[in-house]
C-alpha cells in the first residue's frame, strides 16, 4: 500500500513475505513492484529511476523508503547514515523483558556460513556496535508489545538483540522463536521520520500494523 509520494519520495507499507529487493529468480520484490506502479500511472516507456535507501527484511512488515531522484536517495542515504532518520518499531515478543524500558547494546556480527547475524564481542573482526531502546505497551499473558526506537542500524538487529535478551520476537524461528505468527514475524516498522531531500521539511511516515495482529496490541501508544 502507497504510504506518500511526490516528486522525490516513494514511501510503502511493505506486507510479508515481500523481499526489498534481491529476491529469489521469478520472486517479485517491493522494488520492482513499485518501479511497474510508477512506469503504468505516469506511462513511462524509459527507465524508471528508483533508490532503495533503506530495507526491511521479507518476513517484517511496515513503513519502506525509496528515492525517486538520484540526488534524494544521496540525500536521504546520508540521513540513515548520520543517524538523523528516527526508525520505530513494534514487536510482540515473549516472554516478556524483565524491565519495562531499557536500552539494548550489542556487538554484532554476520556470520556468512550460517546466513545469521551472531551476537559477538567489542573488537572482534567485522563486529559492528548495536543499539536500540524499547519501552513495554501491553501484555496479553506471556506475550509482551514492545515499542522499539533505533539508535542504529544493523542487519537483522532487533531480531538478533531481543533474541540475545531470551524475548525471541513471535514467528522468528532463524531466532529462536517457537511461537507461531500468522504471516512473517511479529516486527513491524510503525514510522519514519525524515528531512524531505528537497525541501528540508520534517516528515514523518506512520504505517498501521497489519490486520492479522491480536486486537489487545493494536494501541496507539
Amino acid at each position: 500500500m502507497l504510504l506518500y509520494e511526490d516528486n522525490h519520495l516513494y514511501v510503502l507499507n511493505k506486507p510479508a513475505p515481500l523481499a526489498t529487493m534481491g529476491a529469489e529468480p521469478g520472486a517479485e520484490t517491493a522494488f520492482e513492484l513499485a518501479v511497474k506502479d510508477i512506469r503504468r500511472r505516469f506511462q513511462k516507456p524509459g527507465r524508471v529511476y528508483l533508490g532503495v535507501v533503506s530495507r526491511l527484511d521479507a518476513m517484517v512488515t511496515g513503513v519502506l523508503l525509496f528515492a525517486r531522484t538520484s540526488k534524494a536517495a544521496a540525500r536521504l542515504s546520508e540521513q540513515i547514515r548520520l543517524h538523523q532518520a528516527r526508525k520505530t518499531y513494534r514487536a510482540l515478543v515473549s516472554p516478556a523483558p524483565s524491565l519495562p524500558a531499557g536500552r539494548l547494546e550489542h556487538w554484532l556480527r554476520h556470520h556468512e556460513a550460517a546466513r545469521r547475524v551472531e551476537v559477538s564481542g567489542a573488537g572482534i573482526p567485522g563486529a559492528r556496535q548495536a543499539l536500540l531502546d524499547y519501552r513495554l505497551l501491553a501484555r496479553h499473558h506471556d506475550i509482551a508489545l514492545l515499542d522499539i526506537q533505533l539508535q542504529t542500524g544493523r542487519k537483522h538487529q532487533i531480531r538478533v538483540q531481543l533474541s540475545a535478551t531470551g524475548c525471541c520476537i513471535l514467528g522468528d524461528t532463524r531466532y529462536g522463536s517457537q511461537r507461531p505468527f500468522p504471516r512473517g514475524i511479529a516486527l513491524h516498522s510503525t514510522s519514519l521520520t525524515i528531512q524531505h531531500p528537497i525541501t528540508q521539511q520534517s516528515l514523518t511516515f506512520r504505517a498501521p500494523l497489519p490486520e492479522y495482529w491480536p486486537d489487545w496490541a493494536q494501541t496507539d501508544q
